[in-house]
């Protein structure tokens, strides 16, 4: 029997917690129903017997206390809420005993914006990672040894997992399934929670916003203006001559303040604009591509289909509310 380890942290998102104690529990009661014994041993573990959350709202009672957990199989670690620094900081007791658990052959996966707390562990140093898009700024910021890959819904390296923005979890859960059990009850579980399942992008929904915590005032007054002039061809040249700095050491300043060459992050911008057209306006593609600088509509496919996953009529059949009524 395989010994699931969910941890309950302080100012952990609950339905991160509930989900994959009730996922495994379904698991178990499948087999059963098939007259197979239950496969799974899923225990909420906590610092203490009872954990609060969203100011009081609710309360977790605990199953076992992390000290009294001696070996485990897998641990789930949920996504966290609020302050990010004050709740690893309130969690930091956790750290020790996941790394000595992966250490005996614990396989660790990170839920959403748990992958904070897992980061916090050292153990994806030099290894990849998913977490939320809309914390990925603040991610590279704080753990710059770990490779955030934005798209990715899941990664796995050496038994330690993480997945994509909010429900995107469920992937992973139903991903782990298949592995501990196989594919007919991978099948099986993501049609009982209605799940798509193997969905591997969270690309579409990610809305890009760039990075503009950092110090360097003219890379900040470059995005700025590539922002405001989002209709134009910008060229890496121009902005390097307009902001008195030489080509070459311009973007290695823009790359390391943003996160994105200039290139890319012209292309992001453009791009937005689009998807924002594209969702809520009754412009064909190629009007949408002329209104964001583009002029070949190849080239506007391939980058619009590299930065979101889809192609933009698809984008727009999607999202945009008249498209889908036609």
């Amino acid at each position: 029997m395989k010994h699931v380890s969910i941890l309950v942290p302080e100012e952990a998102v609950l339905t991160s917690v509930s989900d994959p104690r009730m996922l495994f529990a379904a698991v178990n009661d499948f087999l059963q129903r098939a007259g197979k014994p239950p496969l799974f041993k899923v225990e909420l573990v906590g610092l203490t017997k009872e954990v609060s959350l969203y100011q009081g709202s609710f309360s977790v009672h605990t199953d076992v206390l992390l000290k009294d957990v001696l070996k485990t199989d897998l641990i789930f670690v949920p996504a966290i809420s609020g302050d990010l620094k004050r709740a690893l900081e309130k969690n930091k007791d956790l750290i020790p005993w996941i790394v000595t658990q992966h250490a005996k052959g614990a396989e660790v996966a990170s839920l959403c914006i748990g992958a904070f707390l897992l980061a916090s562990t050292g153990l994806l140093n030099g290894r990849k990672c998913s977490t939320h898009w809309i914390y990925a700024n603040e991610f590279r910021d704080m753990f710059p040894e770990i490779t955030l890959v934005d798209d990715r819904i899941i990664t796995e390296e050496e038994g330690l997992y993480s997945s994509g923005g909010a429900n995107s979890y469920w992937n992973l859960l139903i991903y782990l399934v298949e592995k501990y059990v196989g594919r007919e009850m991978a099948i099986l579980v993501s049609k009982f929670f209605a799940i798509e399942i193997d969905r591997k992008s969270q690309s579409p929904f990610i809305m890009f916003n760039g990075q503009k915590k950092h110090e360097d005032e003219p890379i900040k007054q470059a995005q700025e203006f590539i922002e405001k002039n989002v209709t134009e061809k910008i060229s890496v040249e121009e902005l390097a001559v307009r902001f008195a700095i030489g080509r070459r050491h311009f973007e290695r300043r823009f790359k390391k303040a943003t996160n994105n060459t200039p290139v890319e992050y012209i292309q992001r911008v453009k791009i937005e604009a689009a998807k924002k057209q594209l969702e809520n306006s009754r412009k064909n593609v190629n009007e949408v591509m002329y209104e964001v600088g583009y002029s070949d509509t190849k080239a506007f496919r391939t980058v619009f289909k590299k930065i979101t996953g889809l192609s933009p009529i698809d984008y727009k059949n999607k999202y945009n509310k008249d498209a889908v009524m036609v």
